[in-house]
């Protein structure tokens, strides 16, 4: 293991739970009605929340003490097991579905999201083997993310295979490759990206409500509309929590991917800014750790995994605010989700081992 570089902020410990406690509380706020209603508990999917949050607390120990550089032999292995879990959700029998999409692995009581685990295996397994710098690796790389992502549109996810696309890109480029694959890889990716939004009439009707949330309230735009109408009632300060009009089943998806619609309605403009400031701060501590790491393999873990946290944050908030389509991303570490979450502290995790055990040399 290479030499310990000294202490942590303890930002970098605290936010990060304080913003999953935080996110316990308000999964409590926007699902309790609709629980209650359909599940005879009002407190069902906190008490879910909780316990898939003391495993990642537990993850979170064990690979923050495991020693990243070992990562680099096991990331084959990782990737493998992800692409089978992927298959697997095609075989009946092992998956379930869930308002059309086949995104779950039921594994007898335990159900994980194969898709979540895919951010953990692509950045584990692309840092490795760009690690060492190589040539003649780009139609390689072409092949190993076109069958991952393709897997992960197939059940179809297209938020997550779109942050797993920008993930890959965004370490294929750090790594020293020519400008000209980076902005080919760009236009493959937009291209690509739109040959799946307007090959699929759902993916299509959700740019429809993009471009006018007037159109079909009622369906289409119905989602949008609702968000719209949860933050518009939050005003500067919000109603105050508990007193959330929209989680009496009027706002889609409350308690996961549009939390963030609870949220400023209950605290308003002032909470949410709170919130994302949070992030700020919490992206900023971890950037001022990055720059100091002058080992290869440690460096494109760490800097990669900032990159994922800050694009899933931004294509949620973008998402809530209307500036993009709406897609299916979690807000990291307060929405819903034991799958996200899991993976969300392994990373930080094998993040912050980096931090306090990478080598000083290249």
């Amino acid at each position: 293991m290479g030499r310990k570089t000294g202490r942590l902020s303890p930002l970098l410990f605290f936010i990060p739970a304080l913003l999953t406690v935080f996110g316990v509380f308000m999964i409590y706020e926007a699902s309790s009605i609709n629980s209650s209603r359909l599940y005879g508990d009002a407190f069902l999917f906190v008490k879910q929340q909780l316990k898939w949050f003391g495993l990642a607390l537990i993850v979170y120990w064990f690979f923050m003490k495991f020693d990243y550089h070992y990562l680099y032999s096991l990331a084959l292995i990782a990737l493998v097991v992800n692409i089978v879990l992927l298959v697997l959700i095609f075989i009946p029998g092992f998956s379930s579905t869930v308002l059309g999409a086949k995104r779950w692995l039921s594994l007898g009581p335990i159900r994980l999201q194969p898709s979540e685990f895919s951010k953990f295996s692509l950045i584990i397994y692309l840092s490795a083997w760009f690690s060492f710098k190589e040539r003649g690796r780009f139609f390689a790389f072409i092949l190993l993310i076109s069958l991952l992502i393709g897997l992960v549109i197939l059940q179809p996810d297209m938020g997550t295979a779109s942050i797993l696309g920008l993930c890959a890109v965004y370490l294929y480029f750090i790594s020293g490759a020519p400008y000209s694959q980076f902005f080919l890889l760009i236009i493959i990716g937009l291209v690509a990206g739109a040959f799946f939004v307007f090959s699929s009439p759902y993916r299509l009707s959700r740019l429809t409500a993009y471009l006018d949330p007037k159109t079909d309230p009622q369906g289409i735009t119905y989602h949008i509309n609702q968000v719209n109408t949860a933050l518009s009632l939050g005003g500067w300060f919000g109603t105050g929590y508990g007193s959330s009009k929209q989680k009496f089943q009027f706002l889609p998806e409350a308690h996961t991917d549009s939390i963030f619609a609870i949220i400023g309605e209950n605290f308003g403009f002032a909470g949410t800014t709170i919130l994302i400031s949070s992030y700020l701060i919490f992206f900023y501590n971890l950037y001022l750790n990055i720059i100091k790491i002058k080992d290869r393999l440690g460096f494109l873990l760490a800097s990669s995994i900032l990159f994922l946290l800050i694009i899933q944050c931004l294509i949620n908030l973008a998402a809530m605010a209307q500036l993009i389509p709406l897609t299916g991303i979690p807000l990291p570490f307060i929405s819903y989700g034991g799958s996200s979450l899991l993976t969300l502290y392994a990373l930080l995790g094998i993040m912050y081992n980096v931090f306090r055990y990478h080598k000083t040399y290249v």
